[in-house]
């Protein structure tokens, strides 16, 4: 069979039910011949956005697929497979390149050479008869260890070329590994012996779906809970002993607990030392579970590293506690300590949260936002900046990957893929970008993807018509030239594209806006909300 079509099959094989792509790449051709839906982006990087989603929603059990054109295709998609590798989500990525006599010609832009220090593997083509060899490689990296993109050039004089019959290709396992039972044993006797425990989960719950694991492990303890941005939804955030989530602007549980711990467990995490991270107290003795062991230690001291899948780690782990913990310890002391903190907090904030002020206050539309929808059957994401530190607070996630955390490298514009890939790869659930009209700017003509492709997203845009998180550092620009200033009507912009838009601009028509916004979602049509306010730059940073 053709190279394109024996491709397709193995796409199928893997489960790969749609590809995102940007022609021209003669495998969104052969996907469709295949019954793969194609989905055609405006550009690359939103296309990688939405099979990002893909794989986040799935847990990576169907990774999502992107392909694009040689050259300027490729160079266009650098800055998704980036994002992919920075959060570490498993997606095969498919670029065309050049004739093999021409790959390795400069100024050529070859996507193996350019893209391998930011994937976990980029391997080419080169021999038709390789193709099932090669794809098994890619996807046995995407499904096994710590996830990232995985590249498979097609050279674009292969597509005439014959893949040998029949196809020699069975999809790949997913093969766990755990760590070294007498870690397990002294990190149980750690946490066992520990007075005032916290349990740090990061993305790696997701992708083992440890979350019955995570909480049994809390409640056993009565141990607090909270979560790095990635890892946000992967403990029911309305549980008594759950922390909240951090990331730049954080909830006042979490600093208090941390502060105060003399032990924290990090599951699924890497510690890495980021802006929008939480920053762990320096003195602190730390075990850390990961599934990559060059994550062991590698931004902090660590007393014990344990190498593995998360949902095996804390199976083990729960299983060496029981001989040493014979009930669940009373939680009461420790919820009643984390709501002493929580509340004085909150009521900081509820002026804000409460505001009817005009022109509206984020904090308001975000909380009325939360009090409309269908909180347990939403999947929401935010975009960089203002959006991400107004939502992740006080956001209150209940059930797994409900909430689309991310935030080690922070591209704005990447909500809206996210948010519809994550439509694709769940249609039953309300999916939600929250973004400004910064992000907005960067991939806002994707909306027109939204309502071609019929995806019925929600976008909600707070737009105060500036770049007000710079307003500090560009004083003089801003005075002088009004450097930081935007405008647009956007609400009428996902009109013209032929969607829902609709600007609200008084705290009395915010809750009616969302409640129309939800039923156009079920009648199929994209929805973007437009939310007209203050130009609001205080966060709930840590105070430690």
């Amino acid at each position: 069979m053709k190279l394109g079509t024996a491709i397709a099959e193995i796409l199928k094989r893997e489960g790969v039910e749609w590809i995102a792509g940007y022609p021209v790449n003669h495998m969104l051709e052969h996907a469709a011949a295949a019954d793969i839906r194609p989905v055609v982006v405006r550009q690359e990087r939103v296309g990688l956005h939405m099979a990002d989603a893909q794989s986040r929603v799935t847990s990576g059990r169907k990774p999502g697929v992107f392909v694009m054109q040689h050259g300027p295709g490729a160079e266009n998609a650098m800055g998704g497979v980036a994002q992919c590798f920075a959060e570490s989500v498993p997606v095969l990525v498919v670029p065309m390149g050049y004739p093999r006599r021409l790959a390795h010609i400069e100024p050529n832009f070859n996507s193996v050479a350019s893209m391998r220090s930011f994937t976990k593997s980029a391997e080419p083509i080169t021999l038709a008869a390789e193709v099932p060899n090669i794809l098994r490689r890619a996807f046995a990296r995407m499904r096994n260890g710590r996830g990232g993109p995985c590249l498979v050039e097609i050279p674009n004089d292969m597509w005439n070329e014959e893949v040998p019959e029949p196809l020699d290709y069975r999809p790949v396992p997913l093969a766990r590994y755990a760590p070294d039972p007498q870690d397990v044993a002294r990190a149980a006797a750690m946490l066992a012996a520990a007075k005032r425990p916290v349990i740090y989960a990061g993305t790696g719950v997701h992708w083992a779906r440890a979350w019955p694991q995570l909480r049994a492990l809390a409640e056993l303890l009565a141990a607090p809970v909270t979560t790095s941005l990635g890892g946000k939804s992967s403990f029911p955030e309305d549980h008594p002993l759950a922390l909240g989530s951090g990331g730049l602007a954080v909830p006042a549980p979490v600093p208090h607990f941390l502060k105060n711990a003399d032990l924290i467990l990090g599951v699924g995490c890497s510690f890495t030392t980021t802006n929008f991270g939480i920053a762990m107290p320096a003195g602190k003795r730390i075990i850390q579970a990961t599934l990559d062991p060059n994550h062991l230690g590698k931004d902090i001291p660590i007393e014990l590293g344990l190498v593995g899948d998360a949902a095996l780690t804390l199976d083990m782990l729960l299983a060496e506690l029981k001989g040493r913990i014979r009930e669940r310890r009373d939680p009461s002391k420790v919820a009643a300590e984390i709501q002493a903190v929580r509340e004085p907090w909150l009521a900081a904030w509820r002026a804000k949260r409460d505001s009817d002020s005009v022109p509206l206050n984020p904090y308001r539309v975000l909380r009325d936002l939360w009090n409309t929808v269908d909180v347990d059957n939403t999947i929401i994401t935010h975009d960089a900046g203002s959006p991400r530190d107004q939502l992740s607070p006080f956001w209150v996630s209940r059930t797994p990957l409900s909430y689309l955390g991310w935030g080690k490298t922070t591209q704005l514009g990447y909500g809206l893929g996210l948010a519809m890939g994550a439509k694709l790869a769940a249609p039953e659930k309300l999916c939600i970008n929250v973004w400004g009209d910064a992000a907005i700017g960067f991939t806002g003509m994707d909306f027109e993807t939204a309502v071609r492709e019929r995806i019925p997203i929600m976008s909600v845009l707070l737009n105060n018509f500036s770049m007000a998180i710079e307003l500090k550092v560009m004083p003089i620009s801003t005075e002088k030239y009004r450097a930081t200033d935007i405008t647009g009507d956007y609400a009428a912009m996902a009109r013209a594209f032929g969607g829902y838009g609709e600007r609200v601009e008084r705290p009395e028509d915010i809750v009616p806006a969302i409640r129309r916004g939800i039923r156009k979602t079920q009648e199929g049509v994209p929805v973007l909300l437009e939310f007209i306010t203050s130009k609001e730059t205080e966060v709930a940073r840590p105070v430690w």
